[in-house]
């Protein structure tokens, strides 16, 4: 019936009015084997009246109106067992108190206890009445997509509740990740296998449809390969599970399976409370805010009540519509947005006079290795003098407390000119702790899934215009992490560093970059080598096949995915770092290329300069 929510409610209440009212005259008719001495009217009159007077209020006062019969579950059914017996217990001591009176004498006490359990009954059967019936009518329909779920966790079981309700998918089973649920059911569907049997469920119960209900990444890369296998092009999967968590999606929110899912889904446990200790309050200061990894992090930030945000870069459009992003989200939160570079000491210096700065997050870098090849001054000025210039400001400063540079896992034995710059960020953090109380310290991951000019959306846009991809080694790997993740554990590693630590997230396994091209093509509904070629070149100037993000021996923090990296810099270990940055902005005066590059080298163990124009 097509009804408000109110006439829904009024219209159950009159249902237990005159369930209410019918209860009493069964519950004697039990009581006395089907025929109610007449002495025993007047009592059945007087419980007919108590039952639905005093139950009605107490039904209304616990809530069951207001739940919706379509989703009962066992909380309800819990309300209405406190409910009944309030009600129960309420009626008994009317009867007691009043037990003297001429329409209550010799009431059977025995009566009372029936009626508790019919009553019970009663009002628990007529709401569950429309659930049985919408379970009845879902193991009728044959209608929708034969679907498969795959996963028999929580997230299952509530899937499945909601789109019994729905036509678009007509349920067949279900397989998990282990044997142990094999051959149970959940909602009346039963578990067929796990994940190695998907092949043979498929061709068996002529599956159309499959949707992932898994979080780890690896089994859902594995679950996408076999029915890609078997032949099912229509692979889905529900909101991850900190969207869920977050309610910032529905789990009916089903998509389409995307690379970033096969890459990118493994739960964190984030300590939210630990990172909201220590950004609230507080004025923070990103560097390369326009940038992926900092606009992701001015976000974040935004999320722990800071004193207030502030923005910097040198790219003015990034910045406009980063401000325009974050004041239409936060917009009871302070924020500044300043245009500059961190090579501009003047500059830096008001941005810290005018906001007070506690925490820096210099993220500002340039970080294209081909690019940087090319053009090594900027990468030198930039990522070496600008970095240097920066952490110069912080220190003379009383109140900062913290600096926390973005790292790379290209600054591990580099290869090519922009990791070593990194890598010489890392040395400046590592020796310009302590001085003057302030703490820094260093944060190193690899690739980012949703970064500007990353490879995932080169290959888009290739797929796109059916271009053939070029990939430079077919033994090329990188790690892979979403950049949300990336930044709060930044931020937790931020929370907890003591002062002089290079921090390394855990990115998991790296991935071969021919077989992402190879499920980025699949995806998008064309065959690789046949649709859309896969072409050969050769390692560009500066790039490795394998980025590493440890060349010692970590050590665990107490934060899950985070890690300590066990270093030395021997390139610093006999000289003054002072002298060499010094040194650096003298040549950049000079614009002494030749001369600022040997410098690096000079400082970064093992490493030279790989362009040949040099």
């Amino acid at each position: 019936m097509k009804l408000s929510p109110r006439n829904k409610r009024f219209l159950l209440l009159i249902f237990d009015a005159i369930l209410l009212a019918s209860i009493p005259g069964i519950v004697f008719f039990v009581r006395f084997d089907w025929v109610i001495p007449f002495a025993q009217l007047k009592n059945v009159y007087t419980l007919i009246v108590l039952s639905v007077i005093v139950s009605i209020p107490i039904f209304y006062s616990q809530g069951l109106y207001h739940a919706s019969l379509s989703f009962i579950g066992l909380r309800e059914l819990f309300q209405i067992i406190k409910a009944v017996t309030f009600s129960t217990i309420s009626i008994s001591a009317l009867l007691f108190i009043f037990r003297d009176s001429e329409y209550i004498s010799g009431f059977p006490r025995s009566v009372i206890f029936i009626y508790y359990f019919f009553s019970l009954l009663g009002i628990s059967g007529l709401r569950l009445s429309k659930r049985f019936c919408l379970e009845i009518f879902k193991y009728k329909s044959s209608l929708g997509i034969r679907t498969l779920i795959i996963g028999a966790g929580d997230m299952s079981e509530n899937l499945i509740r909601l789109l019994t309700r729905q036509e678009i998918h007509s349920i067949v089973g279900l397989v998990d990740e282990t044997s142990l649920k094999k051959g149970m059911h959940i909602h009346g569907y039963k578990i067929l296998g796990t994940i190695d049997d998907i092949t043979n469920i498929i061709s068996k119960y002529t599956i159309e449809s499959v949707i992932i209900t898994l979080d780890e990444k690896k089994q859902i890369w594995k679950v996408n390969q076999i029915c890609k296998s078997a032949g099912i092009t229509s692979i889905k999967i529900i909101p991850s599970h900190r969207e869920l968590v977050n309610q910032s999606e529905s789990i009916l929110n089903i998509r389409n399976l995307t690379i970033e899912d096969l890459l990118g889904r493994d739960v964190i446990n984030i300590d939210m409370k630990l990172i909201r200790e220590f950004i609230q309050g507080k004025s923070v200061l990103v560097t390369g805010a326009a940038g992926s990894i900092g606009s992701q992090l001015c976000k974040e930030i935004l999320k722990f009540n800071p004193k207030a945000l502030i923005a910097f870069d040198q790219n003015e459009t990034g910045i406009f519509h980063l401000e325009r992003r974050l004041r239409d989200s936060f917009p009871n939160s302070i924020m500044k947005f300043y245009i500059g570079t961190i090579c501009d000491t003047q500059r830096l210096d008001t941005v810290f006079e005018e906001n007070s700065i506690h925490v820096v997050f210099h993220a500002a870098a340039y970080k294209h290795v081909p690019l940087m090849e090319e053009n090594p001054y900027e990468a030198i000025k930039n990522n070496i003098i600008g970095t240097s210039t920066l952490a110069e400001i912080f220190l003379k400063h009383p109140q900062a407390e913290k600096f926390i540079f973005i790292s790379t896992d290209k600054a591990i034995r580099p290869t090519s000119l922009m990791g070593a710059t990194k890598r010489v960020g890392e040395m400046m953090c590592f020796l310009s702790n302590n001085k003057n109380g302030k703490k820094f310290c260093a944060v190193r991951f690899g690739n980012v899934l949703d970064s500007q000019g990353n490879v995932i959306e080169i290959f888009q846009e290739m797929i796109k215009n059916q271009k053939p991809i070029e990939i430079t080694h077919p033994e090329m790997k990188r790690y892979f992490m979403m950049t949300s993740e990336a930044c709060l554990l930044v931020m937790e590693a931020a929370a907890i560093t003591t002062g002089g630590q290079t921090f390394i997230l855990d990115m998991g396994e790296p991935i071969k970059i021919v077989d992402l091209a190879h499920e980025m093509i699949r995806l998008a509904g064309y065959e690789p080598n046949s649709d859309i070629p896969i072409i050969f070149s050769k390692p560009r100037l500066g790039e490795k096949l394998f980025e590493e993000l440890l060349s010692e021996n970590e050590i665990p923090t107490k934060l899950e995915k985070i890690f300590i990296a066990q270093q030395t810099h021997p390139g610093f270990s006999n000289n003054n770092p002072e002298l060499y940055v010094a040194l650096l902005k003298k040549f950049d005066e000079k614009n002494d290329v030749k001369t600022m590059i040997t410098t690096v080298e000079s400082l970064v163990a093992g490493y030279q300069y790989a362009n040949i124009k040099k």
